[in-house]
């Protein structure tokens, strides 16, 4: 692989990834000196991937930020700002796709299609016209409510890595990845899922135990459960964009497709909404 001299931002996933694309958003107004973005696969594997793009006396030259999407590894701040862990910079939000899912946004592209079909009528458009932002809004709340007790047991499950220490991986979910959802959504099922991942990482961390599972399943169903954390829309931080996504789809599957709204919705979305990425934005200027 050739080196780009300059500054490197690094990301997940591939060129047709969200993260890669909101990565041109965040450097588009850039006036000098943009970095090359770089898209780098998994999180798992960022650091072996840096070290095999940079040659051992470039890197410690090198300019460059690893920005990705923050998942379940830290909680999103009080503050809103773009999240240190370790040598990369996180999104407050817990990824790409909590940015899109805005109503209005929904509402605009809804509308755009519409009249794009009254105007030509070859346009295979099947939704109508847009329900409006006050049905929207509900149509993303609804779908967040539905995964409370979902994303209560992940994030415990996260807790219990996190206070581990271990490098053993406790995964926190047991569906496959964000955006496959569980057949249950019932608390009392995702928790007995969730025990049988506890117990195969017990055998590697004995200090993880059903206690501190349980403490924790406690502490995110009340926060899940206060007034404000919906009225805040608090859920769009917390809870993972591509569940919400899911879910959404599911509830109400005759509406669009999120997947084509987001194609469209990533050069429409007003970066300086976001204080994390203009903070993103700030950081890569500086560099």
């Amino acid at each position: 692989m050739s080196v780009v001299s300059g500054k490197v931002i690094f990301c997940e996933g591939k060129q047709t990834s969200l993260d890669f694309r909101l990565l041109n958003r965040v450097v588009e107004n850039l006036s000098t000196n943009k970095p090359t973005i770089v898209p780098s696969g998994s999180k798992f594997t960022f650091s072996v991937f840096v070290e095999g793009y940079f040659s051992s006396s470039a890197a410690t030259k090198q300019q460059y930020i690893i920005f990705r999407d923050r998942d379940f590894d830290v909680k999103p701040t009080s503050n809103v700002e773009l999240i240190q862990f370790n040598s990369m910079f996180l999104t407050h939000r817990a990824c790409v796709e909590n940015y899109l899912l805005d109503a209005d946004l929904i509402h605009n592209y809804w509308q755009a299609k519409y009249t794009e079909k009254l105007n030509n009528p070859t346009s295979k458009w099947g939704h109508g016209d847009s329900p409006g932002v006050e049905v929207i809004s509900a149509w993303i709340e609804d779908a967040a409510r539905s995964l409370q007790d979902y994303q209560t047991v992940r994030w415990a499950l996260a807790d219990l890595l996190r206070s581990s220490g271990s490098r053993q991986q406790l995964k926190t979910t047991w569906t496959g990845g964000s955006g496959k959802l569980p057949q249950s959504l019932n608390l009392q099922d995702c928790e007995q899922q969730a025990l049988v991942l506890i117990e195969q990482f017990r055998e590697a961390v004995e200090t993880v135990t059903q206690e501190s599972f349980t403490e924790s399943i406690d502490l995110y169903r009340e926060l899940f459960s206060q007034e404000e954390f919906w009225t805040s829309k608090q859920y769009l931080i917390w809870f993972h964009g591509k569940d919400i996504q899911k879910a959404m789809q599911q509830r109400q599957s005759q509406y669009i497709s999120l997947s084509s709204f987001f194609d469209w919705a990533l050069n429409q979305i007003d970066i300086n909404l976001y204080p994390d990425l203009i903070d993103l934005q700030n950081r890569i200027s500086l560099m």
